[in-house]
């Protein structure tokens, strides 16, 4: 047989030669589009569903939260596994699929069955949903926002971790390939209003009416139109609170004809932050950054590819005397990986040819051996 090969390879130089020209273009063309990571992600096709409450002590969460949802979840075809954590405000549950059944099947059936086990749980005790379509491998890009020198004192945590959540995110969710990003640090901007109960009873209103008020008075909403001359005039009221001194303003109930607002009420109306329960810190002081997540399946190389330029972007519209500065970058491990590997081929391949010749006496019989070691890289990258 090999006799035979080599005979035809001999009197067809012409055929051979076009094949393997062929074989070149299409194994160049394989190794630019396929997925090029530093490690292979094996992990299992799974689906995770997370339930935060923060009130939930972890027997609670494990018996109205993390059960039900185990129990919605038994009977989906092609599970299977299922297992869970249930801590204090935090429940998370894994449903391991079959591989055969790709990425979004699952999903679809694990949303299905939400649905449903969301009117099991108790009104108050957290809301189930699923988390994003990635891996531990996924954090491709990790990345902090620092002021610049003599820009230390400018900027809040709370105002970093603003920029974060509307400016740096919302861009790189936009991303081809991203499936999230998480942020980190710094403080939850809130509004807050700081009530005296002394005022309340003093005026007889109850705190209740105060939540009624803020709601009702926190809205947008439309009115149709009017017709007028062949014309349509639509009418919108504008109800969404935009200063402090809208809260303040709001009326709680009106009392023989005088209006009773929030600032009579209240001690103050200012900014605050969410409750902390950890911080992000480098360099022994306390920082805000973020996390991207890459896409189940996705290409890491172009991804990140992708997110760096868009960093770039991103960069030129945070505020003066900011920049993003990242310390974790996929990309840096992924250079060294193929770098050894292109180290390894060169090294190889002038190992056979310099034993070749030394074996053969022939420089040109070790050079054609040595194109075999390309040629099969390429071949590797085709299947």
């Amino acid at each position: 047989m090999i006799n035979k090969i080599i005979s035809f390879s001999i009197k067809n130089k012409f055929i051979v030669g076009l094949m393997t020209l062929a074989l070149i273009g299409v194994g160049i063309y394989s190794m630019y589009t396929v997925n090029l990571g530093s490690v292979p992600d094996i992990t299992n096709n799974q689906v995770q569903v997370m339930t935060v409450s923060q009130n939930l002590a972890t027997e609670d969460i494990e018996q109205f939260v993390t059960y039900p949802v185990e129990l919605a979840m038994g009977n989906l075809p092609g599970v299977t596994e299922i297992r869970s954590v249930s801590r204090f405000g935090l429940s998370v549950v894994t449903i391991v699929f079959e591989d055969e059944m790709g990425i979004y099947k699952p999903r679809q059936l694990v949303q299905e069955k939400l649905n449903e086990v969301r009117d099991k749980i108790p009104e108050k005790f957290g809301s189930p949903s699923m988390g994003p379509i990635t891996t531990g491998l996924g954090e491709i890009y990790q990345y902090t926002i620092k002021p610049k020198p003599g820009y230390d004192t400018v900027y809040t945590p709370t105002e970093l971790r603003t920029i974060q959540d509307w400016i740096v995110k919302r861009q790189m969710t936009l991303v081809d390939g991203v499936v999230d990003v998480n942020a980190f640090g710094g403080k939850i901007k809130q509004y807050e209003i700081a009530i005296n109960p002394e005022k309340l009873n003093a005026i007889n209103v109850s705190i209740s009416e105060v939540f009624e008020a803020l709601q009702r008075n926190n809205v947008n909403t439309g009115g149709a139109y009017i017709e007028k001359n062949k014309m349509a005039n639509f009418i919108r009221g504008e109800g969404l609170l935009r200063s402090l001194d809208d809260i303040r303003e709001i009326v709680i109930k009106n009392e023989t004809g005088i209006p009773i607002t929030i600032g009579d009420v209240a001690e103050k109306v200012h900014f605050g932050n969410q409750v902390r329960y950890g911080a992000f810190t480098q360099d022994g002081k306390e920082a805000v950054g973020g996390m991207v997540l890459m896409l189940k399946g996705a290409n890491p190389n172009s991804v990140i590819q992708n997110v760096q330029e868009r960093m770039k972007k991103v960069q030129k519209s945070l505020p003066e005397g900011l920049e993003i500065k990242p310390f974790l970058d996929r990309s840096s491990l992924i250079e060294r990986t193929t770098s050894t590997v292109k180290t390894n081929l060169l090294e190889g391949a002038l190992i056979v040819i310099f034993a070749l010749v030394i074996l053969l006496g022939s420089i040109r019989g070790g050079i054609i051996t040595a194109t075999t070691i390309p040629l099969s890289l390429l071949f590797a990258f085709i299947l």
